[in-house]
């Protein structure tokens, strides 16, 4: 088992494996920048290190500044979190080469997997179905104009080394891809210092959803699948698990085929495979692989009664997948939404500030992971997400029920959040029943404005 843990983030996936750490024994060290000094993940740490000044480049994404401190607390393993150098495979080899464990895939696993097109690649050989789309990276838009025979439109131009909805567009017509290619391109260059690009054929009314898996690098297990088609701009608000668009048949289907690739890449850790199913014609496809933690593995949690987390750290540590497939079943249903400081009603513009009151939701089966507490300055500097609301019940509907009382208990004052979005989600008749897909809130959001005013 590890001894002493590093944790190379902050926020409440900081925190959240800082208190999975403790509970298995492990010292924890935190990371902070300076304007995280006074942030709830360096309070619970057993140590904290300050590695720069407030912006990321100089703080959470300085390699050498997380392996020094690493080295002199006496740290034996570094855990990324989600986001910042979490799927940074140059990261993976760098604290292996400092005799440091990773907790989490393999330099090389996380490159196969984080470049789109060689996953795609791996995926196809596994036996797992791909989008109809380029066999690999266009290197041209001559290229890419020949690809258009077999995808038709609307087609999706795509950055091959993209995450978290970038460098992604959409063409309906010759002319729109002729702008598109270029700016995709530019945009993927700019966010990934890589402008290759991949197209995919895009699928009308589709959902998203995604398999977790846990593996140690020769075993692997399914936890079963969450959906996450409610998205803004191609970023995920609400998850939800299990998914019930999805038949007996076809679950078992689409978990088997995410062990599967796992097994075939010989991955370690927790990740998530990520598909689109395309609901008329029954049928799944693979899109991507994220070789962390997810943002949403709570409500693979609350379904499966499995720390996710403490899952990772025994994998890491050396111990074997201790985990068998027939062991693993599904109880009742959860929900997650994403708590920002965001304000709904002036397009979701930022709104860092002072937390002058918090009442946390409680009760049972809620469940509430946050970097908050009275008093709390948010820094404008990071990534607008505070915390998590996570429910769980017998049934959909009663999880949808809980969130709404949940909701209504939260009172965060000083910023505006993202709560009035749930509470109007939370009572609409298509969210109610399910019928949902990628493309549903952007239009939903356009048409009901004036309901996120409050």
């Amino acid at each position: 088992m590890l001894k002493k843990l590093l944790i190379a983030n902050r926020g409440e996936i900081a925190v959240r494996i800082i208190r999975a750490a403790q509970d298995l024994g492990i010292a924890t060290v935190a990371v902070y920048s300076a304007a995280d000094a006074e942030a709830l993940h360096v309070q619970l740490a057993d140590e904290a290190v300050n590695i720069g000044p407030p912006a990321a480049k100089k703080s959470y994404l300085n390699i050498e500044a997380i392996l020094d401190a690493a080295r002199s607390t006496g740290c034996d393993s570094v855990h990324p979190g989600y986001g910042f150098l979490a799927e940074n495979a140059a990261f993976s080899d760098a604290v292996t080469a400092a005799g440091l464990v990773f907790v989490g895939p393999s330099g090389n696993a996380i490159r196969l997997m984080g470049d789109k097109v060689s996953a795609r690649v791996a995926a196809a050989a596994a036996g797992v179905p791909v989008v109809p789309g380029s066999a690999g990276r266009v290197e041209s838009i001559e290229a890419a104009r020949g690809v258009l025979e077999e995808t038709g439109f609307p087609v999706m131009i795509k950055a091959a080394a993209g995450g978290g909805g970038r460098g992604i567009r959409i063409a309906n017509s010759a002319a729109e891809f002729e702008q598109a290619y270029p700016q995709a391109q530019a945009e993927a260059l700019a966010a990934f210092g890589d402008g290759g690009l991949y197209m995919e054929k895009v699928i009308g009314r589709a959902r998203h959803i995604e398999v977790q898996v846990l593996a140690d690098g020769h075993d692997a297990v399914h936890c079963y699948e969450r959906e996450c088609s409610l998205q803004r701009r191609r970023q995920k608000v609400w998850e939800e698990a299990p998914s019930r668009a999805l038949s007996d048949a076809l679950r078992e289907e689409l978990c088997a085929s995410a062990v599967a690739l796992a097994k075939a890449v010989s991955y370690s850790g927790a990740g998530t495979v990520e598909y689109l199913y395309d609901d008329a014609a029954d049928q799944f496809y693979f899109i991507e692989m994220n070789t962390r933690i997810q943002v949403e593995h709570p409500v693979t949690e609350a379904i499966t009664g499995i720390d996710l987390v403490a899952e990772m750290l025994r994998i890491a540590g050396g111990e074997p997948l201790r985990l068998v497939q027939d062991d693993i079943k599904v109880k009742g249903h959860a929900i997650e939404v994403r708590l920002n400081a965001e304000d709904p009603a002036k397009d979701f513009a930022p709104f860092p500030g002072k937390v002058d009151n918090l009442r946390i939701p409680g009760g049972p089966g809620v469940r509430f992971d946050s970097m908050l507490y009275n008093g709390y300055q948010i820094p404008p500097f990071y990534d607008s997400l505070l915390a998590k609301l996570i429910v769980h019940a017998e049934t959909r509907e009663a999880a949808i029920a809980r969130l709404k009382r949940a909701l209504n208990e939260l009172e965060i004052t000083g910023v505006k959040t993202t709560k009035p979005l749930f509470l109007a989600l939370a009572a609409d008749p298509s969210v109610q029943v399910g019928d949902v897909h990628t493309r549903w809130l952007e239009g939903w959001l356009t048409e009901n404005a004036a309901a996120l005013a409050g």
